[in-house]
């Protein structure tokens, strides 16, 4: 039966995570280069167009309308096409389908747009945008429709893993796929010998706010419905928020002496990607030492990527993303409580295993996706054209040589 109640904490929901993703374009805007500003900014509006007609074209049919080998959806509801006004969602009986088809659209906005910040400050604009197309459709949808779109052979029919609101779906396919993509395009010019400025951390700081008032629709919500189920995740997120914030500002007092601003804004996104897969299955408790763990197991995982092997994260979109969603996948399989959620079985921590392993191959899964899943996007953006910009382009930096444009009108530097 329709709740109204239900109803419309789903549609608050859903307008939470929509401003995720400009906010997303503020904190990457922030964290890059004043030349660029406009192009990151860009490229999180854009991918909210193009997201919305794909998910009302084709994703919601592909990812939750019906089943195909556990895989894919089918395209039975094509356009939303055979969805009427009143009809209760197959997922939420106290909600309208389109509450659900709104409230899921929103992830499929923000997830490539996570991509952006791996390859910030050298990709074709006309190749993110035919790459990301091609993404949505090879990767996110059928992975979706792996882990929550009903006989998904990674969900509760089949491997039995559990993401509560995206640690799979979101993080982890978002952050391999910028580690490959970023792999694939090279480094920037420039990016072992230039001292790199971070341009504007009051845009980190406003990116960050959003994201996290943002984060309590993007995980509550995924209660469907006003219940106590929705007031843990909330509460598990502010945990996990909190004590990530803390941790990441204790290692840079240790390691540098002194607190950043950056730091506790990165130690504030680690700590929600982390509990993400996690924030409606674990205690509070565990919340507390799931966000702690992400502030180191991020840190010294970014040092990794880019003292140690190289690669080009420009703006740690896998240091945070996709190393936070293992972390937080992991753990999930390590604290989940049955009492707090039957869909989950116990962890590893009541003495249980089976939940931990499920975790552990759902997570390999989603990575050997993402990954194959990317190279095959590429190659075939490839044949429209090429990836990266020429390095006059990107010494000049992509707001005028991709859009013609500058945020700061006054700028006539290269930083």
């Amino acid at each position: 039966m329709l709740n109204s109640g239900d109803t419309a904490f789903m549609l608050l929901a859903a307008v939470l995570v929509f401003i995720m993703t400009p906010g997303l374009g503020f904190f990457y805007g922030g964290l890059g280069r004043r030349k660029n500003v406009t192009n990151n900014l860009l490229a999180t509006v854009s991918i909210m167009g193009l997201g919305m007609v794909m998910w009302i074209l084709l994703g919601y049919s592909l990812t939750f309308g019906g089943n195909n080998f556990g895989v894919i959806g089918s395209l039975r509801h094509l356009a939303l096409g055979g969805i009427s006004l009143g009809e209760a969602s197959p997922y939420a009986e106290n909600i309208p389908s389109l509450a659900f088809i709104s409230f899921q659209m929103m992830f499929a906005l923000i997830t490539p747009a996570i991509i952006t910040g791996a390859i910030a400050g050298r990709m074709k604009f006309k190749a993110l945008f035919i790459f990301i197309a091609c993404w949505s459709l090879l990767v996110y949808y059928p992975l979706a429709h792996m882990v929550w779109g009903e006989g998904g052979i990674l969900g509760a029919s089949g491997l039995g893993a559990v993401d509560f609101a995206g640690g799979n779906v979101v993080h982890i396919s978002s952050g391999v796929s910028g580690l490959v993509l970023c792999a694939i395009l090279g480094r920037r010019h420039g990016y072992e010998t230039t001292l790199y400025r971070m341009h504007n951390l009051p845009f980190v700081a406003l990116g960050m706010a959003l994201l996290w008032c943002g984060w309590f629709g993007f995980n509550a919500g995924n209660a469907l419905g006003a219940n106590a189920l929705a007031a843990h995740a909330f509460m598990t997120s502010a945990a996990a928020s909190a004590a990530g914030l803390l941790s990441w500002m204790l290692l840079d007092v240790l390691r540098n002496r002194r607190p950043t601003l950056i730091s506790s804004c990165t130690g504030v996104v680690a700590g929600l990607v982390a509990i993400t897969p996690a924030a409606g299955f674990v205690p509070i408790g565990a919340a507390l030492l799931i966000g702690a763990g992400s502030g180191p197991v991020c840190y010294f995982g970014i040092i990794l990527i880019k003292k140690k092997l190289k690669i080009d994260d420009a703006l740690d979109a896998f240091g945070c993303h996709g190393i936070g969603g293992i972390w937080g996948g992991l753990m999930t399989g390590v604290f989940a409580d049955p009492t707090i959620n039957e869909a989950a079985a116990a962890g590893l921590f009541w003495g249980e295993s089976r939940q931990f392993t499920a975790q552990i191959i759902a997570i390999a899964v989603s990575m050997a996706l993402a990954g194959a899943g990317t190279l095959i996007c590429a190659s075939l953006t490839r044949g429209f054209t090429p990836l990266r910009v020429s390095k006059r382009d990107e010494l000049i930096g992509l707001d005028m040589s991709q859009h013609g444009e500058t945020a700061y009108p006054s700028f006539t530097g290269l930083d």
